[in-house]
């Protein structure tokens, strides 16, 4: 049987990509990292059935933010701007932004949620009496960030690269379920839409709504569609 060709944008959710890859393959330095996506990328490309020749890898996060925070626990403000985590997050995309066919889409970090939250297992702790607030340390404390936009411009590049024909072919990188409306909507414009959760549980009733699924970590070698 002779392959057909088909576009393929693949669009990539940067928080849970990120989550994933430290799951199988731990840390890792921003060039690393950035190298490690886009091979994980060009994979999903390969299948046996058809040519799947990259439109654009369009990677969604938000950039880091340089606010100072109250840490309750040391009492001190700690400024974000001079962390780890902000020089490795702003290495990181600038590595992206040097691969070719790759398009970063910002949303931003939302000021008004940031503070530190109590870890859900320090906090049973606390309440089953096997910890005392006077053990309490910094690690017990989680940076509470929420995300603004993501979500929003991940359902618009579908609908606009659905509507305006540029692709046969999406294939997202998410394990959320806030993508199922503008899925439906590409695949009423005759899209392909094909789901890589990178190995992670999806609901089932997610598979009324895309057309393949490839479910593996970065590690496998093989893909389930």
């Amino acid at each position: 049987m002779e392959k057909h060709e088909v576009t393929t944008a693949i669009l990539v959710d940067g928080g849970f990509y990120r989550r994933r890859a430290y799951y199988f393959c731990g840390e890792k330095t921003p060039k690393e990292r950035a190298c490690e996506l886009y091979d994980y990328c060009i994979h999903l490309l390969h299948n046996k059935n058809e040519y799947r020749n990259l439109y654009r890898i369009f990677y969604y996060d938000c950039p880091p933010i340089e606010k100072n925070v109250f840490n309750p626990i040391t009492r001190k403000n700690i400024d974000l701007g001079k962390s780890d985590e902000y020089k490795w997050v702003t290495e990181f995309f600038q590595e992206l932004k040097n691969k070719r066919k790759v398009a970063l889409r910002m949303g931003r970090l939302s000021e008004n949620t940031l503070c530190y939250n109590l870890k859900y297992e320090s906090f049973k702790k606390l309440l089953n009496g096997t910890m005392k607030i006077a053990d309490l340390s910094s690690s017990d404390l989680k940076l509470n960030i929420e995300q603004k936009g993501v979500d929003m411009r991940i359902g618009i590049d579908i609908s606009s690269l659905a509507y305006k024909r540029q692709v046969q072919q999406i294939i997202l990188i998410s394990g959320d379920s806030d993508f199922v409306p503008a899925a439906k909507q590409a695949r009423r414009e005759g899209i392909d839409f094909i789901l890589a959760p990178m190995g992670a549980t999806i609901k089932s009733d997610l598979f009324e709504h895309i057309d393949g699924l490839i479910n593996r970590g970065i590690k496998a070698d093989s893909e389930n569609l």
